[in-house]
């Protein structure tokens, strides 16, 4: 059968070949979640040096944490408690007037009015800010919860605290948020 393509590998089958010393399966899963542990981190981070500096260490760490690593299917939920807690742990070392770069723009669009793009910049760059006045802790759920799609539960387990808390740092989150976008209705 010439053309026919398998079916892409599930998550767990690619942590148990990548745990028995597959490096293609590994980079296999590296494809599959960089993208989404970047944009996590460099909106975490406001800054996108750090943010390729978390996604390199999470990835180095999960490497060599694969053997030790009771459950397959627990590999994602540890990728995103990994960068979680490494992102906190780099904000809670910056000095407070540390400087931080913006969220980096998405790429310019050729099919949209100058003004509308000027417009959504504005909008992407207000939410940016807005983001980064929320505590890290607050920040982490919201990114893990609106953006990633993740559970309450998973969220909990991520940050290390019960689904309450998840639910009331998110939902301080969502307040906090809409009350700076308002402007943007």
């Amino acid at each position: 059968m010439t053309g026919t393509t398998a079916p892409p590998l599930d998550d767990v089958t690619l942590v148990s070949r990548a745990r028995e010393g597959d490096t293609a399966a590994y980079e296999q899963l590296v494809r599959r979640y960089q993208g989404p542990i970047y944009r996590l981190a460099v909106r975490m981070l406001a800054s996108t040096g750090d943010a390729e500096d978390v996604v390199q260490e999470v990835f180095l760490a999960a490497w060599r944490a694969l053997p030790r690593l009771r459950e397959d299917a627990a590999f994602v939920g540890w990728l995103y408690r990994t960068a979680t807690n490494r992102c906190l742990n780099l904000i809670r070392g910056r000095k407070p007037t540390a400087e931080v770069e913006l969220d980096e723009a998405p790429s310019p669009r050729t099919d949209i009015r100058p003004e509308d793009a000027a417009q959504v910049s504005a909008q992407l760059s207000a939410l940016a800010d807005a983001l980064q006045r929320l505590t890290p802790e607050q920040r982490a759920c919201w990114l893990l919860r609106e953006v990633h799609g993740r559970s309450y539960q998973e969220i909990a387990e991520v940050v290390g605290s019960g689904e309450t808390a998840v639910r009331g740092r998110i939902s301080r989150a969502r307040a906090q948020l809409a009350e700076v976008m308002k402007p943007w209705r």
